[in-house]
């Protein structure tokens, strides 16, 4: 791991669409770049999505066959192509 790479958990390319849902903002629905243990990252294209950093949102991932459970996640970092959200439980 780089000396200025604070990552506690290795992630893993996946691409899946995920309703978030801010209590201010709204929903929307972007993609995932990656996942890992300790949470994911969502691209966020043209959309007016500026959460502030500790923010908490819900994310659910959509097309699975059933419906998946609603998870509870913090935004931890910002990129110029979207954000780093952590399960709220880490």
């Amino acid at each position: 791991m780089a000396d200025n790479d604070r990552r506690i958990h290795t992630r893993t390319a996946m691409s899946a669409k995920v309703k978030v849902t801010h209590e201010t903002l709204g929903e929307f629905v972007f993609s995932t770049r990656d996942i890992s243990d300790g949470g994911v990252f969502i691209v966020v294209d043209t959309e007016p999505f500026e959460p502030a950093i500790g923010d908490k949102i819900q994310v659910q991932v959509q097309g699975l066959p059933i419906p998946a459970p609603v998870l509870e996640m913090v935004v931890v970092r910002k990129t110029v192509d979207g954000f780093g959200l952590q399960f709220a439980d880490e």
